[in-house]
């Protein structure tokens, strides 16, 4: 399912307090005055059981001759497009504001399912005054207050609600689906052409040349390959940032229902923030990761080059680095067909499936020898392990105090078990249950 859900409305009112309540996060900067958000962010949020991708958007100002009010408002409208559910949000301290009064009537042209969201609603006195949002024409208005928490649970049982109604997407199981993500211009499709050997998907210097997912079967190795790039037609007219935020927005939909994600850089600019939210909206859905380094050949090269260099990105994705990092060249072909055969690895890693027994005769000596630091005089003892029979690679050790097991404990656990067995590329999880 498309589970994407824009938070959008007017500047400086409490978008991004509330993005950073759902999400958990403090990612997004909170100030008193208009315009702070202009770059999109991305979290993860979970509600009834259902896990879906919420975006804060910039504060929309339709008009405006400001050039980063008029990249926003282009933003504001492609999160209108591509997203199955909208939280309008308004400000009850400030009664029905005329940009709001615009702004509603973008929304009902669209016909996409909105959430009103009436913010700020601290006392009796202003939840009195929250009802007169109704004449912006929408059957229910949710009262909430971002910066406390207040009426949140019953917005999210409402968007939680619009989002199971969103019609599954076709995916062909047949084949194992690798999204190749990344940044515009990276050189995505430049890759796919080089592997299938024709010029299949459009390719230029123009960020954003691709602009939906395009899907391009693959044979080799004995395994058949669902590759799909996060791209599309040519926009000339969109300004770099809106074509980048367009290309996340769909990138966010292709790694939902992938295996594998494939995070593609380009050498010369490195990881960057962009890359890492990426990295870890696939490393939260438990997808196997590999990240190329394209473009190679463009970089001026020492003896360790490529070993600092793959350090580097160690160090900004920690502590999960047990990640195949590759250096290639999509236009000399240069390790492309490697890059194939590490996918395939990851992919075979993520249906790994460890016996109870083999479990525990390699780690209940480890544990014994190095049980879990002692907390508040509470003492640890775990006599079990097994691996969940679940979707994504999980595990269960089963102890007498689970409450009690330490952050720092848990990777030390799951080291040993990268030690022994080959989940390169492959996020984990590791639950304690009560014995």
């Amino acid at each position: 399912m498309s589970r994407i859900v824009a938070i959008v409305g007017r500047p400086n009112v409490g978008k991004s307090t509330l993005f950073n309540r759902l999400t958990g996060a403090r990612k997004a900067i909170v100030d008193d005055y208009s315009g702070v958000t202009r770059d999109r962010h991305y979290g993860r949020s979970e509600w009834n059981g259902l896990e879906f991708t919420v975006i804060d958007t910039g504060g929309f100002v339709p008009d405006s001759a400001d050039i980063f009010e008029t990249a926003i408002r282009e933003q504001v409208h492609i999160a209108i497009e591509e997203a199955a559910v909208l939280v309008f949000m308004v400000d009850v301290q400030s009664d029905i504001h005329p940009l709001d009064e615009e702004f509603a009537k973008l929304l009902h042209r669209h016909k996409k399912p909105v959430v009103l969201c009436v913010n700020k609603v601290d006392n009796e006195d202003l939840r009195l005054q929250a009802p007169s949002f109704y004449a912006l024409g929408f059957d229910e208005i949710f009262e909430v207050s971002s910066a406390s928490g207040s009426g949140t649970g019953e917005l999210l049982d409402k968007v939680t609600d619009l989002l199971q109604d969103e019609p599954p997407v076709v995916v062909d199981e047949e084949y194992p689906r690798i999204a190749i993500v990344g940044r515009p211009n990276v050189g995505k499709s430049s890759l796919i052409n080089a592997l299938i050997g024709k010029e299949q998907n459009i390719v230029t210097d123009i960020a954003g040349t691709t602009r939906d997912s395009i899907d391009t079967l693959y044979k080799a190795y004995g395994k058949e390959l669902m590759l799909v790039d996060t791209a599309g037609i040519r926009k000339k007219s969109k300004v770099r940032e809106n074509i980048e935020f367009y290309s996340v927005m769909r990138s966010l939909k292709a790694l939902e229902n992938s295996d594998v994600v494939v995070l593609v850089l380009d050498a010369q600019q490195g990881l960057e923030s962009q890359d890492l939210n990426l990295f870890w909206m696939s490393h939260r859905l438990g997808k196997g990761l590999v990240i190329l380094v394209n473009k190679w050949d463009l970089v001026e090269k020492e003896t360790n080059t490529a070993r600092d260099y793959a350090e580097n990105i160690k160090t900004k994705i920690a502590p999960f680095v047990d990640v195949p990092i590759l250096f290639i060249s999509a236009l000399t072909k240069q390790r492309i067909f490697q890059t194939i055969e590490t996918v395939v690895e990851v992919y075979d890693s993520l249906s790994t499936k460890i016996s109870t027994r083999e479990l525990n005769d390699y780690l209940l000596p480890i544990m014994e020898v190095t049980p879990p630091p002692s907390r508040k005089g509470k003492f640890v003892k775990i006599k079990f392990v097994t691996q969940l029979p679940s979707r994504r690679v999980a595990f269960a050790f089963f102890c007498n105090l689970p409450q009690y097991v330490v952050e720092s404990y848990t990777r030390f656990l799951e080291n040993k078990i990268r030690e022994k067995f080959n989940f390169t590329g492959v996020p984990f999880s590791i639950f304690y249950r009560k014995k």
